[in-house]
């Protein structure tokens, strides 16, 4: 069944249509025309901010497009503007945040390390409630637990059909910090031996024994897409928003580390031992 591609998405592929339909004329260039800035432009096309019907029909006159070219791009526009389920709780969502579940829920294949915490994919509501609640900016209870909805909402997309392949890189601090106390802690772990069931998903620790390696500078995502005009994305969060990376020269280098990072780290199979070990305090 394919996948139905969300508003999010829509907007990349609107921003990539009006990049290739400004072909050899400089942002600079067309900003100054229609009298915008060229960050304005800039936005629009890399889906940083959506664009209202008449700033795309000035700027569609711009391009002196054939009307048949025309309409399929206001058509697209049209269904980017739709706002998908996780828009409706944009008051208590950082906006790269709200970016990056969009894409999450279109990718193919999502490759996630993480240093620090257990991927939100694939927590328990316990420990995400005591994750969101140790950042302590989400104070209000009922902010807190929208932000816990969110969060367990997101894991629908390893139930579409087809589901996204799923490969996980956890270091083995992860394990060991006590997030929520002994009782969550021990669910969680348990749930990560569960995904590693699952044809879609694979997890590997990545152990202490291994010293230092290709990701110390912390946790990031990639996410690749059916599309053949959406190309690959990495993200990375920071304590004040996250951050996406598309150069080709940055691609390539979080691949070698993600690739660096599972040669490294034990086998599916002795992750899950590894992992029930920790459960049962056996190491």
């Amino acid at each position: 069944m394919a996948v139905k591609p969300s508003p999010p998405t829509l907007r990349r592929q609107l921003g990539a249509e009006l990049r290739r339909l400004r072909a050899e004329r400089t942002v600079a260039d067309v900003a100054a025309e229609l009298g915008w800035s060229e960050s304005k432009l800039s936005r629009i096309e890399t889906a940083h901010t959506g664009i209202r019907p008449k700033d795309l029909d000035r700027l569609l006159d711009v391009y002196a497009l054939a009307q048949d070219t025309r309409a399929r791009i206001q058509a697209l526009a049209t269904q980017a503007r739709k706002r998908a389920w996780w828009e409706a709780y944009g008051d208590v969502l950082p906006n790269a945040y709200e970016t990056y579940i969009g894409f999450e829920a279109e990718a193919t294949s999502i490759y996630n390390y993480e240093a620090q915490i257990v991927p939100g994919l694939l927590q328990t509501a316990d420990y995400a409630s005591a994750v969101i609640a140790a950042d302590g900016v989400y104070q209000d209870e009922e902010v807190h637990g929208q932000r816990v909805a969110v969060r367990m909402a997101r894991q629908a997309v390893l139930t579409r059909s087809p589901p996204p392949q799923l490969i996980v890189v956890v270091d083995e601090a992860v394990l060991r910090r006590q997030v929520g106390g002994a009782d969550v802690m021990r669910r969680q772990l348990g749930r990560l031996v569960e995904a590693n069931d699952r044809k879609m998903i694979t997890v590997q620790v990545l152990p202490f024994s291994v010293g230092a390696h290709r990701a110390l500078a912390g946790s990031f995502v990639i996410m690749e897409f059916a599309g053949d005009a959406d190309h690959p994305l990495v993200y990375s969060e920071g304590m004040t928003g996250g951050v996406f990376r598309s150069r080709a020269d940055e691609l390539r280098s979080y691949w070698m580390s993600f690739e660096a990072l599972r040669t490294a780290s034990l086998t599916p199979k002795q992750s899950v031992e590894f992992i029930q070990a920790v459960i049962h305090g056996e190491i």
